[in-house]
């Protein structure tokens, strides 16, 4: 009887340490994944590129949203869902305006980067959503 009850007990503690286990690998490889994203954005802050890199990026990033089911609101703009979606803003210096990267992206890119390809932006802020970890704003400003 105290055989098999020792048994039970170690049957019990070696089946919850493979739990936890598994649940530390699970949550390493979910940082992992979140880190690898974010050096996908990160690599541009403070980096000087041009528009045409821009127009690539805002691509990439509705991609993204699109992906992941990022709701829009009426003006057509991208809900942050405090998880995953990303958004991108460009502070226009020559006009000391700032764009949402769904107006460049709605009117039509191709306009965007005949009109700014070689014009050169810098990253110059980076915001990360607090419960995920993962990016959530790009604010590239026009360089003269």
């Amino acid at each position: 009887m105290k055989n098999t009850s020792i048994l039970i007990i170690l049957a019990i503690i070696f089946i919850i340490i493979c739990l936890v286990s598994v649940n530390i690998i699970n949550l390493q490889s979910e940082r992992r994944q979140i880190q690898k994203q974010n050096l996908e954005y990160e690599k541009y802050l403070n980096k000087e590129i041009l528009g045409t890199d821009v127009a690539t990026l805002i691509s990439k990033v509705v991609d993204s949203n699109e992906k992941n089911d990022v709701q829009k609101d009426q003006k057509e703009y991208y809900i942050d869902n405090k998880e995953n979606s990303i958004k991108i803003d460009l502070k226009m210096t020559t006009i000391d305006k700032t764009y949402p990267m769904e107006e460049i992206y709605n009117n039509k890119i191709k306009n965007f980067v005949q009109n700014f390809n070689l014009i050169k932006f810098k990253c110059t802020s980076i915001e990360y959503h607090k419960k995920t970890g993962k990016i959530s704003k790009l604010l590239f400003e026009e360089l003269q």
